[in-house]
């Protein structure tokens, strides 16, 4: 946005602690303590004078004022919101803009009459309540008290922006509400500050007087909606009984946008009351229990909802959120993912980056991504090719050097480098990649010394942390560090096979094995992932992808050639019947003996496996893995075969760089900025 010369603030809250620092012990997962600001941020300014009160808790009250009914919420516990400035500079241009982050404080530092009387915990009790506020990234919502402070950051975030925002506002337009819409866009990203829609009605009409009509009106006219995800499971629900607990004038104004919102559907369809209530924003639980379906809000109150990739946003429109799509048809479009070539090609990179200026003639392809395409014309040159490979065999070799500092597996960057990094989840389906790695083990451990002469070496690494709750997750990468232990110590296969658990994962890892990735694995079943990133980033750097036709990977294959990539598996509009069929399914042979291999203890743990076989097998194998099983083994032969073809592997190499034109965040943004959020350039003169 800086780069585009776009008039915009980024908001978000200033964390001490990241989600968890990830370690491995004896394979398993552990968390540990993220410090995000043990040595300070020296690019912030504290804004000491920027802060505001932030409410939770208490009760409202009801009064008659210039006779109009006003409601006040008269909180239980507040703290303070204080801001602290993080300068955002534009490449190439002398635009620079704001990223505002928020600490919690208390609302009084410190209480010295409780000090006083011997009582030395309460006398700083509050300033730890308040500071936990802004402590950890994403705590663990497992509990009743985790879910509570998930949505007490969720209104901290949002309630400290909106009053800032609508306090700059009213300083350059006092009492002049028309304009807002004009002059303000807010861009929901998910569900999580979905809270902002009552925050602002709440501001709105209880600080600033204004009626509900108008508030509304404003509101639907500032809010647009990016929807992340595809699967029910991961919208965001809240209970009633905690809002209405944590946020009581926040309930009431929730219950009356959806009194109003329903209106509009019986409107529209009438007394059907099954429609109504799958499109109430109050969800009826079945034991009794109510839940606020924070999506469902974000679309009412959205004058605009995308999905994050051409497939993704059909889906949504076809699953999720069809009733809305079909009550509002022109609301919702598709705006596709993008990554930044500053970083994700031109800084993590540099030698690729010096190869391309020099083969382009220019790097005006840093900010103009699609020049790019420039580099199809000399995919043919045995020239590039060879300078090509050696960029990559460079960074191959960095990346070997950081794996071995890290885990103590030495790998030769003379094999194949075969990466899958991104969080651990069943339908991203690194168990897919981790029986596939055990296929290609048992295959070597059977093959004659001729037929391991021929084989193309390959070096596995899969990276991702588990979320702390996520049981099966965390069995996965046991698993995985199990499977790598067996196979990294026995000689008999030597270098023709590695597989290394990257340990805490994270962008600065990412900067050093993209670059250095060969294959990429974008597996997740068809139709569950929304877009992915890495898959860009990966395809920017010359990577090679296998994957399913799913999320952003349908329009890599657009760009980057579906000659360049190896893509298989079941297709989205496959799936279902393909889950219902599932018990009847003839299993590959080659499956079943890979399973049994780790049901019978080959790897040991085999009673802490049992149940992600179970899953795959007896469990419906709900993400297809046993369905997918041969058609991956195919593409992954097919990947072997023209490996040992360096000419033709760097050609397509090449080709992928040149089609990632499309998945630069200059094009999304854009995008964004002329299609939902009506902004324009505003460029810093030069100075004279």
């Amino acid at each position: 946005m800086a780069t585009l010369n776009l008039p915009a603030w980024g908001y978000g809250i200033r964390y001490s602690y990241g989600m968890f620092r990830q370690s491995i012990v004896n394979g398993f997962q552990h968390e540990q303590p993220d410090y995000w600001l043990t040595f300070g941020n020296p690019w912030e300014i504290e804004r000491l004078i920027v802060s505001y009160p932030i409410k939770f808790y208490g009760h409202v009250s009801v009064h008659q004022e210039e006779g109009r009914q006003v409601f006040r919420w008269n909180a239980g516990e507040q703290v303070t919101a204080v801001a602290y400035d993080n300068p955002i500079p534009g490449f190439r241009t002398r635009n620079c803009i704001n990223l505002r982050l928020w600490a919690a404080k208390p609302s009084r530092e410190f209480d010295l009459e409780a000090f006083n009387t011997g009582d030395y915990v309460q006398a700083i009790l509050g300033k730890q309540r308040a500071e936990t506020l802004s402590s950890v990234l994403y705590p663990d919502d497992r509990t009743y008290e985790g879910k509570e402070l998930r949505l007490k950051q969720q209104h901290f975030f949002v309630s400290a922006t909106l009053q800032d925002v609508v306090r700059r506002y009213k300083e350059a337009h006092p009492n002049n509400w028309d304009l807002l819409p004009e002059r303000v866009a807010f861009q929901l990203n998910d569900t999580h500050p979905t809270i902002a829609v009552p925050e602002l009605m709440r501001i709105l009409m209880d600080e600033n007087k204004l009626g509900w009509t108008a508030s509304w009106a404003i509101c639907c006219k500032v809010f647009a909606f990016t929807n992340h995800t595809v699967l029910p499971e991961a919208l965001e629900k809240w209970p009633v009984s905690l809002m209405e607990k944590l946020l009581p004038r926040h309930m009431q104004i929730v219950y009356d946008i959806n009194w109003r919102f329903l209106q509009t559907v019986r409107a529209k369809y009438g007394d059907d009351w099954e429609r109504i209530s799958r499109m109430s924003i109050i969800e009826d639980g079945t034991q009794g229990d109510k839940f606020v379906r924070m999506a469902y809000l974000a679309v009412a109150a959205s004058h605009t909802v995308n999905g994050v990739a051409a497939i993704h946003s059909d889906i949504i429109k076809n699953t999720i959120f069809k009733d809305f799509a079909d009550l509002f048809p022109g609301k919702f479009q598709n705006k596709t993912n993008g990554v930044t070539q500053r970083r994700w090609l031109a800084f993590c990179n540099p030698p690729l980056r010096r190869l391309i200026t020099e083969r382009l003639g220019s790097d005006e392809w840093i900010t103009d991504l699609d020049r790019l395409r420039g580099l199809r014309e000399h995919a043919d040159d045995p020239t590039l090719q060879q300078a090509w490979r050696t960029v990559k065999h460079q960074a191959k070799q960095r990346a070997a050097a950081k794996i071995h500092a890290l885990t103590g597996v030495k790998v030769s960057p003379n094999a194949l480098f075969d990466i899958q990094i991104k969080r651990i989840h069943e339908y991203k389906r690194q168990l897919l990649n981790v029986l596939g790695i055990i296929h290609r083990y048992d295959a070597i451990k059977k093959m004659s010394p001729e037929e391991r002469s021929k084989l193309v070496p390959r070096v596995c690494i899969i990276g991702g942390k588990a979320a702390p709750g996520y049981e099966m997750a965390k069995r996965i990468i046991k698993l995985m560090c199990a499977v790598g232990e067996k196979i990294n110590n026995d000689r008999d296969v030597g270098d023709l096979l590695k597989l290394v658990f990257y340990p805490d994962y994270n962008v600065s890892g990412a900067e050093i094995l993209i670059p250095a990735s060969e294959l990429s694995q974008h597996i997740s079943t068809a139709g569950t992932e929304a877009s992915g990133t890495s898959n860009m980033k990966f395809q920017m750097n010359g990577c090679l992808i296998i994957g399913t036709m799913d999320g952003a990977n349908i329009e890599i294959a657009e760009e980057g050639g579906a000659e360049n990539m190896f893509i298989f598996g079941a297709k989205t509009e496959e799936v279902a019947g393909l889950r219902a069929e599932r018990k009847t399914l003839q299993v590959d042979p080659r499956f079943t003996h890979v399973v049994d291999m780790v049901r019978s203890g080959y790897f040991g743990w085999e009673d802490y496996f049992g149940p992600i076989m179970d899953a795959i097998t007896t469990g419906g194998d709900y993400y297809l893995v046993a369905n997918d099983f041969p058609s991956y083994l195919e593409a992954q032969e097919h990947v072997d075969e023209l490996y040992r073809n360096p000419a033709k592997w760097d050609r397509m190499s090449i080709m992928m760089t040149a089609g990632s034109g499309k998945f630069s965040t200059d094009r999304t943004i854009h995008e964004y900025a002329t299609e939902i959020w009506d902004v324009k350039p505003c460029v810093v003169p030069q100075p004279d």
